[in-house]
């Protein structure tokens, strides 16, 4: 068992929010029981995913997506009643980490996508330095998009969008999780032969083939399904509590 406060404190001095220029509050977001034995981690807070952490008799939920976000209607119906009401009738506490989680060293989204994919990021790059740049940790380089994209299908198990900007071959590859299509230009300026992110919006497609730079979207979801675990686990194991980790399938 392990007090809230200590939890929470935990969490805080390994993802360091007070950096971070955020979209919503990171840290405690729904308070529950104060002492606290197993953890369920995730990515979104979703009704499914707290739902399955009843099931599995969670104390806390730990995700990387809460359910406070700026500039949301502010009202408590429709779903997010029925979230709020779910959590707080079974006393779980909610715990939310959005770019802390996606920039941490060693835990965070972006640098387990790296271990998952087999590249060594060596430098930072964009807004709040949350992209990572290096190169594939084998030495190896990639014959082009089509070779790195099969190559993030297997890894990841799922289709991705691949637009071939027809620079040859790849060693230097930029990444950052999520709804990242917006660092691509600065991928392209810290010097990416290939840019992988979530999402892509329709002006990525012209930048990758105008600049010889590849682009891959591999999903929202699929990108940042391993900090969230990686952290609570860490957590978990320094406070002697319980984590599992439940994924919530998502197309996106």
């Amino acid at each position: 068992m392990a007090d809230r406060q200590a939890l929470l404190a935990a969490f805080d001095e390994l993802l360091q929010p007070e950096r971070f220029k955020d979209y919503g509050p990171n840290g405690l977001q729904v308070e529950g029981r104060r002492e606290v034995r197993r953890i369920v981690s995730g990515v979104t807070a979703s009704l499914a995913l707290i739902e399955a952490a009843i099931e599995a008799d969670a104390d806390v939920l730990f995700v990387h997506h809460g359910l406070f976000w700026r500039g949301q209607d502010g009202r408590v119906t429709g779903w997010m009643k029925q979230r709020l009401a779910r959590l707080l009738a079974h006393d779980i506490n909610l715990f939310a980490y959005h770019l802390p989680l996606d920039a941490h060293a060693e835990l965070g989204n972006n640098a387990q996508l790296g271990v998952r994919l087999g590249w060594r990021a060596d430098a930072r790059f964009g807004e709040q330095d949350l992209g990572f740049i290096g190169a594939p940790e084998a030495g190896t380089a990639f014959a082009g998009a089509r070779e790195l994209a099969a190559h993030i299908e297997q890894r990841l198990g799922r289709a991705v969008v691949a637009v071939d900007g027809g620079g040859g071959e790849i060693s230097r590859i930029a990444w950052c999780t999520g709804g990242a299509q917006g660092y691509f230009e600065a991928a392209i300026a810290a010097g990416a032969q290939a840019f992988v992110t979530g999402e892509i919006s329709e002006p990525q497609a012209h930048y990758a083939r105008e600049c010889a730079v590849a682009f891959i979207a591999c999903g929202h979801h699929a990108s940042e399904r391993y900090g969230a675990p990686a952290v609570a686990a860490h957590v978990a194991a320094r406070l002697d509590l319980e984590h599992v980790f439940i994924d919530i399938p998502n197309p996106a």
